[in-house]
């Protein structure tokens, strides 16, 4: 838990001026409104390795989720705080995720492990491609990506499988949710939650804790699933 107590340290509580604050050697970049009543927040922090960066979502309850990822936005250690548990990557994977080789080839695949000291350990295995199509939102352009995921537990069991679109941005290197369906042992579901807003530092609304859009509505299974299981979709 040492790991998943640092990463909830860098997710810092909401302020009483509605502002997300981080800590001292932390500096933002980027918040995005998501259609799906989600607000996120991109920032680097000191004495993090070289192309680090971390992201914290929050929905209209308060803070969901505390990750990092590396250069190749490989998930390198998520907190999800709603459901209690942690996962970081564990060594040596057998495909390393890689966003160069997407860029560079238009398609990377996958095959690799996390550790979780509560729920144990998990194997993700897929790949991501572009589609050739780029969006414009909010005046950003964004690389559509399609994917597919299945993530299996220790045992080899599937937990669920996941396919949709998803977006790129080639300067920040991350990925940016979109739509998917979802398929657990015991249910199917849609989700939307793509981007609507991209602030800036300087811009209205930049390090907002309250998400604007897509609010006030019953949390539905996929809202269950993504705060239980993965938010990295």
């Amino acid at each position: 838990m040492k790991y998943a107590l640092a990463l909830i340290c860098i997710a810092a509580p909401a302020t009483a001026q509605e502002l997300f604050s981080l800590p001292a050697g932390c500096d933002a970049y980027l918040t995005v409104q998501g259609s799906s009543c989600q607000v996120e927040h991109y920032f680097t922090c000191q004495g993090d390795p070289v192309g680090h960066q971390r992201r914290v979502s929050l929905d209209e309850r308060g803070l969901t989720y505390a990750g990092e990822i590396d250069a190749e936005a490989q998930w390198i250690g998520s907190v999800y705080v709603l459901s209690g548990h942690s996962e970081r990557l564990a060594p040596d994977p057998a495909d390393p995720a890689s966003f160069s080789e997407l860029v560079a080839s238009g398609i990377d695949t996958y095959d690799f492990e996390t550790l979780s000291d509560e729920i144990g350990t998990t194997r993700y295995v897929g790949q991501d491609s572009l589609t050739g199509r780029q969006v414009t939102i909010d005046g950003v352009t964004l690389d559509e990506t399609a994917y597919q995921i299945t993530a299996y537990d220790g045992a080899g069991t599937v937990l669920w499988e996941s396919q949709g679109n998803e977006f790129i941005n080639r300067d920040w290197r991350i990925f940016l949710s979109g739509t998917s369906t979802i398929t657990t042992p015991n249910d199917t579901f849609d989700t939307d939650d793509r981007p609507v807003e991209f602030i800036f530092p300087g811009e209205p609304g930049f390090l907002s804790a309250q998400p604007k859009h897509g609010c006030g509505v019953a949390i539905s299974s996929a809202d269950t699933f993504k705060e239980n299981a993965n938010d990295n979709l």
